[in-house]
């Protein structure tokens, strides 16, 4: 009866470790998976306060200068564009993450050209309100820049914990996959041309 009783004691006890592990590890992931959606969060709120700068930055361009209708237009359908679209972080797969990143990547090529236009027009440089938004603006995409590097190196911390040995099979049972990167728009590699 004894040695039946220490086998049963011991038996439970290397369960209730192995379940204090396995719960350990399941809530190690979970905050993990938490620091990655609180990441998107600050990539979406840094491209919101683009978004919200673009209509100010058009209104002070129209006002101070009269120049191509054309690139304001693409600059406020682009703008258009970039906030339809909305990624739940729950669902971030590398396709969602890839049309986010499409949408984004226009919106700054059409703000590049608007500021590069811009650049012929010294009334228009001369204005303090148009500095100060193009001062707004560059430091915004500063901080687009580093949300994204935020967030990618949140989502390599998760994405490597949970394709380790044992948290794998942890995050196998718990429904835990990867997360995208961000990663550069094609063409990056290739300096823009700017031209007058």
């Amino acid at each position: 009866m004894k040695k039946n009783t220490l086998v049963i004691l011991i038996i439970i006890a290397v369960i209730v470790i192995l379940g204090g592990c396995g719960v350990s590890k399941y809530n190690s992931i979970v905050g993990l998976d938490e620091a990655v959606k609180t990441s998107w969060g600050t990539v979406q709120s840094q491209y919101q306060r683009r978004s919200d700068l673009i209509p100010n930055l058009v209104a002070t361009v129209k006002g101070a200068a009269n120049f191509e209708q054309e690139t304001l237009t693409k600059v406020v359908e682009a703008r258009a564009k970039a906030t339809s679209i909305n990624v739940n972080p729950d669902d971030l797969t590398p396709e969602k993450m890839q049309q986010f990143q499409q949408a984004q990547g226009q919106l700054s090529t059409a703000l590049g050209r608007l500021l590069m236009v811009t650049e012929n027009y010294p009334t228009l440089q001369a204005n303090q309100n148009f500095r100060d938004l193009q001062a707004q603006i560059e430091g915004t995409e500063n901080r687009i820049a580093v949300a994204r590097k935020d967030f990618n190196e949140t989502a390599r911390v998760y994405n490597s914990t949970i394709r380790t040995f044992p948290n794998n099979i942890v995050a196998g049972f718990g429904g835990f996959r990867q997360r995208p990167y961000f990663e550069a728009q094609a063409g990056a590699e290739n300096a823009p041309k700017v031209q007058f």
